[in-house]
């Protein structure tokens, strides 16, 4: 009877300390700290422990010391690597401050030297488009909508990434988008939708992959880039590097950047993208695509324009490809392999003002506001 006593002893203790530690439970692991998780358990298996051997009476300092201690000390140290990861530096979209871009309000919006020859003075189109393009869409709109505050995230010009513009115009919720052209996903949506794609081109682009500073690689040919992402080639040292192992980050799918990596590769399979753990109040955890960190062994990719001018990180460069560097010119001389158009996409959309906005986009004042931006108009 003794020992039954002391088991549901045990049981009830343990019930308790485990309901009142639900909360740092969810603070780790709904907080987006879950490296820490094995450390959190580990604290609370050792004092379950001790309880447990308190309750048991055991005596022996090495025991009831020794042990907890160790538990304790095996959750610290499960959570060391997630620890040194989560200590890297992201390079990620929340860098951008939209605000600076915002039609007739940002500091940093392109502008024409003069008044445009087209203007909209009603039925304005609702546009949505990704990250990158909003700095050029955003001098569109200052240059031919009507003055008011037109906010980056909401309203009739706004900015919620490649894969929800899309979504949008296909729905029907905006009238345009500016973006990169669609994965084979999103025409398949917009062709179920009974929705037909029209994909303008407006401007050029490069398509660039980023290493840490430090990396001693400067350039990689397009063969050894496809042998990164399908996973072949594995190790620096065999791209003319250190020893180092080459962490190849992705981005989620339908984003602008994944299927422009997606077009690269072709034919090649692309490996597995790296994971983490993440929550959502809607499905609890899931596996996300990890978020680029800065390890010396780090490799990722973008577009020149939103790397440079509009996250400007330094502690990041750009690699050459086939020894070319990208930049204005060798994207404007066709030098650099990796270019990209930029489009101004439709779906059918009843707003009388689209078709004309597209063909002064494409008239001399707007290819000028595409060069001042910091991109490369179509006639150039």
């Amino acid at each position: 009877m003794k020992v039954a006593g002391k088991v549901l002893s045990l049981l009830f203790i343990t019930v308790f300390v485990l309901i009142f530690s639900i909360m740092p439970i969810v603070w780790v692991l709904f907080g987006g700290y879950d490296h820490w998780a094995p450390a959190l358990f580990g604290v609370l298996a050792g004092f379950i422990t001790i309880i447990g051997l308190s309750i048991f009476n055991v005596r022996s300092p090495k025991v009831f010391y020794g042990v907890p201690a160790s538990i304790v000390l095996i959750g610290l140290a499960a959570s060391i690597p997630g620890v040194y990861v989560h200590s890297k530096p992201v390079v990620q979209a929340g860098e951008v401050d939209l605000f600076e871009y915002m039609p007739f309000d940002g500091n940093r919006t392109a502008s024409l030297d003069g008044p445009a020859s087209f203007r909209i003075t009603e039925d304005v189109p609702v546009i949505d488009g990704a990250t990158a393009l909003y700095p050029v869409y955003a001098a569109f709109v200052q240059a031919v909508y009507p003055e008011k505050e037109y906010f980056p995230y909401e309203g009739e010009v706004m900015s919620n990434r490649t894969g929800q513009a899309y979504e949008s115009l296909i729905s029907g919720e905006v009238d345009l988008i500016f973006a990169l052209g669609p994965s084979e996903a999103q025409r398949e949506r917009a062709e179920a939708a009974g929705r037909k794609l029209v994909l303008t081109p407006i401007g050029r682009e490069a398509f660039v992959f980023f290493v840490n500073r430090d990396n001693p690689v400067d350039s990689l040919t397009q063969a050894q880039l496809r042998g990164i992402y399908a996973g072949e080639l594995t190790n620096w040292r065999e791209a003319g590097g250190k020893r180092a192992k080459i962490r190849a980050y992705q981005r989620p799918a339908d984003s602008g950047s994944q299927t422009a990596l997606e077009d690269f590769m072709g034919d090649v399979p692309i490996m597995d993208a790296p994971t983490e753990r993440t929550a959502d109040l809607m499905s609890g955890i899931i596996e996300d695509v990890s978020d680029y960190r800065n390890f010396g062994g780090a490799i990722g990719y973008t577009f020149r324009y939103y790397s440079e001018e509009m996250v400007g990180n330094h502690d990041i460069k750009l690699l050459a490809v086939d020894g070319v560097k990208p930049g204005v010119d060798t994207v404007r001389s066709g030098a650099y392999p990796l270019t990209r158009e930029l489009y101004a996409i439709t779906a059918g959309t009843g707003n009388p003002n689209v078709a004309p906005f597209i063909d002064w986009i494409l008239t001399e004042e707007g290819q000028a506001l595409v060069e001042k931006t910091g991109y490369v108009g179509i006639g150039e």
